[in-house]
C-alpha cells in the first residue's frame, strides 16, 4: 500500500468507528440553515457581530479568577478554624465544586479568552490554573483540546470514548459513576504522570505536574495542615470532581456524532440557578461555544440568543435541564434524539 492511500484507509476505518459508536442521540432531519444578516450558514457570526462577541472582559474575568482561587482557600480556612471532622467532611464536595470551577477557567485560558493580553492569559489560565486543576501548567491540554474543536469525534479527538456509545444502559451508567466516585478514573488520569518519570518523552510533563502539586502541598503546610492536602485536595479531585467532570462532559457531547453541523456534535442545556452553581461559567451554552470557540464565556448567552432568533438553533434540540438529558443518556433501550421526543 502506498503512502498516499494510507490516510484514506485510516479515514475509512475511523468513519466506520464513528458510525458504530456515535450518533445515538444526534438530531436528524434538521433544516438546512442558509445564514442570516448576522450569521453565516455554519452559524458563525458575521464580521460586526463577531467583533462584538469576541471582546474579552478583562476586569470581570480577573474578579472571577480571584473568586475561584479564593473559594478553596476559604473552604480550607473554615475547615481548619472549625477543626471538626464534620467540617472536613462537608468541605470535600465543596472543594470538588471549586476544582471544577478552576478547570473551566483553565479551559477558558486554553482558548486564550481569559485575558486579552496573551502573556497574562497564559500565566494565569495555563500555568497557575493548569497546576491547580491537576494539570502540568503547560500548553499540553490546549494542544489536545484544539483537536477536539477542529473535528469533534474525529481521528484526533482526545475524548472520543468518553462521549461515545450513548445512550447506555442504566447499570452501565452507574458503573461509570461508581468508578469515578471511588478513584478508579482518577488513577487512570494520573497514572501517566507517574509512569512518565521513567519515559524520557514524558518526563518534562510529569516533573511539571508534580512541581505544581508540591506548590499546593506547600500552601497546606504553611497553613499548618499538610495532611489536609490529601483530605481536601487530592480526595475531592479523585472522587467528587471526577463524577462532576463526567456528568459535565457527556452533557456536552454524549450521544452526538462527527458532523460539519455543530447542532449534531454538541448539546445545549438550559440551566437553573442550582445547575449554574454546580456547572458554572456558561457551560450550558456548549453548542454556541463549538459554533464559535473564540467567543468568551460571558458572551455566550448573547450569542446563543442570536442563534435562536435567527433560526439556527430550533427549540426541539434544546434540553430543558440536565436531569432530562442525563436520563436520556442512561436510557434502558434507545433514547430520544431530541429533548422533546
Amino acid at each position: 500500500m502506498t503512502d498516499v492511500a494510507q490516510p484514506a484507509l485510516e479515514s475509512q476505518d475511523h468513519d466506520q468507528v464513528v458510525a458504530r459508536a456515535t450518533g445515538g442521540m444526534a438530531p436528524s432531519g434538521l433544516d438546512v440553515f442558509a445564514g442570516s444578516n448576522r450569521l453565516r450558514p455554519d452559524g458563525r457570526p458575521r464580521a460586526d457581530l463577531r467583533a462584538e462577541l469576541r471582546k474579552i472582559p478583562d476586569l470581570a474575568n480577573a474578579a472571577t479568577v480571584v473568586s475561584a482561587v479564593a473559594l478553596p482557600a476559604l473552604v480550607v480556612a473554615l475547615a481548619i478554624w472549625l477543626e471538626h471532622w464534620l467540617a472536613v467532611l462537608a468541605a470535600i464536595p465543596l472543594m470538588g465544586f471549586a476544582q471544577n470551577r478552576m478547570f473551566i477557567l483553565h479551559h477558558e485560558g486554553a482558548h486564550r479568552l481569559l485575558f486579552s493580553r496573551r502573556r497574562l492569559n497564559d500565566l494565569i489560565g495555563i500555568t497557575v490554573l493548569g497546576w491547580l486543576a491537576f494539570g502540568t501548567g503547560t500548553h499540553h491540554y490546549r494542544r489536545g483540546h484544539a483537536n477536539h474543536h477542529r473535528d469533534e469525534f474525529g481521528p484526533k479527538e482526545p475524548d472520543f470514548l468518553l462521549y461515545s456509545f450513548y445512550p447506555i444502559a442504566p447499570a452501565s451508567f452507574r458503573r461509570k459513576l461508581r468508578r469515578d466516585a471511588t478513584g478508579v478514573s482518577f488513577w487512570r488520569i494520573v497514572k501517566p504522570r507517574f509512569t512518565g518519570i521513567v519515559k524520557p518523552e514524558f518526563l518534562n510533563l510529569s516533573l511539571r505536574f508534580f512541581a505544581g502539586q508540591l506548590v499546593v502541598l506547600a500552601m497546606f503546610a504553611l497553613a499548618g495542615k499538610p495532611q489536609y492536602y490529601l483530605l481536601l485536595w487530592v480526595l475531592p479531585y479523585a472522587t467528587v470532581y471526577q463524577v462532576m467532570n463526567r456528568l459535565r462532559s457527556i452533557s456536552e457531547h454524549g450521544g452526538m456524532t462527527r458532523s460539519d453541523d455543530r447542532r449534531r456534535t454538541s448539546h445545549h442545556v438550559k440551566q437553573s440557578l442550582l445547575s449554574k452553581l454546580m456547572v458554572p461559567l456558561g457551560v450550558g451554552y456548549h453548542l454556541a461555544h463549538h459554533v464559535d470557540s473564540g467567543v468568551p464565556f460571558r458572551n455566550l448567552p448573547r450569542f446563543h440568543q442570536v442563534l435562536v432568533e435567527d433560526g439556527y438553533l430550533p427549540d426541539d434540540i434544546v434540553w430543558p435541564n440536565y436531569r432530562s438529558l442525563w436520563k436520556a443518556l442512561a436510557a434502558p433501550s434507545g433514547a430520544p434524539s431530541t429533548a422533546e421526543a
